[in-house]
């Protein structure tokens, strides 16, 4: 697993649910994936920075209702990156099918935190899954506004490109504080452990500059140019408190999609899964149809 951010076996040891995790060889790439439950298969992706750490406390609450199944991203968690010239939501959302099909599992339901939303939206637009319904938390599925348009791209390609940038930023995520700085940059409130998570991760220069490069290619312009194209349901889910994506984003995106409704987390940040895994999970049942599931808790 040579290029992967972390290593099985200097951090696998206690990763949450480790018990479920397999390595598959497939879209060019070697995947961390886990897989567990039973039922409809539900897709969870993480979002930019993160790994599938981040659905530890979902897991439980979800897995006797669907057969879940919760990659890293390429450059993320345990993957490798792809090629640099790959590593854009189409190259991700290509390397993702093949995975699935690696598998032989079509998602049933599809649920996607922030850039893990756009490239579920962008795999939806490809027809290369077909979801009953696609929930998007807290999703950047818009482009920045005002002058960010401008210098984000060209920023983010060079800095892709610096090898000692992603040395330079993971070496100073071994400072106290600046990891958790980082997270309470997004409007969401984590205790220490949940930190350490973001830590173990940031402190890797591989997946540092994992991250760089899916930032440097990604296009939310061509995203928002396709997104009226959409058929399938989306339900954008909204922390009110996300300082990382703007609130104000999913209204705008509601009004491009054909079917698409707002739901609002008052008090919760970009990060909510995490800060109330109950309440998020509990959406999710709602949302794919198991209200009584959630009248019986």
């Amino acid at each position: 697993m040579n290029g992967a951010a972390l290593r099985w076996s200097d951090e696998g040891a206690d990763w949450p649910h480790r018990q479920s995790s397999q390595f598959i060889a497939a879209g060019g790439t070697h995947w961390h994936v886990q897989r567990m439950g039973q039922g409809p298969v539900l897709l969870l992706l993480h979002g930019s920075g993160a790994s599938s750490h981040s659905w530890r406390d979902v897991v439980p609450l979800l897995m006797s209702h669907f057969t879940l199944l919760i990659p890293d991203l390429p450059g993320h968690g345990f993957t490798p990156a792809l090629p640099a010239q790959q590593m854009s939501m189409q190259g991700v959302a290509t390397a993702l099918k093949a995975l699935l099909d690696a598998l032989q599992l079509q998602p049933d339901w599809v649920v996607g935190h922030s850039a893990g939303a756009a490239v579920l939206v962008r795999m939806c637009l490809n027809h290369s899954i077909a979801p009953q319904a696609l929930i998007s938390l807290n999703g950047a599925l818009l482009p920045l506004s005002g002058l960010s348009t401008v210098w984000f791209a060209p920023v983010a390609k060079l800095m892709a490109n610096s090898s000692l940038l992603a040395g330079f930023l993971a070496s100073r995520a071994q400072r106290p504080g600046v990891v958790q700085r980082l997270i309470d940059s997004t409007g969401s409130h984590l205790d220490a452990a949940s930190v350490e998570w973001y830590a173990r991760l940031v402190r890797h220069p591989a997946h540092v500059a994992g991250v760089l490069q899916m930032m440097a290619n990604w296009d939310l312009d061509g995203l928002r140019r396709d997104l009226p194209a959409l058929t399938t349901p989306v339900v954008l889910v909204v922390g009110l408190g996300d300082r990382t994506v703007d609130p104000g984003q999913a209204d705008r995106t509601a009004v491009l999609l054909r079917h698409a409704r707002v739901v609002r987390l008052p008090q919760l940040g970009h990060l909510a899964h995490e800060e109330a895994p109950q309440l998020v999970a509990d959406l999710i049942l709602q949302c794919c149809g198991h209200t009584a599931a959630i009248s019986a808790s």
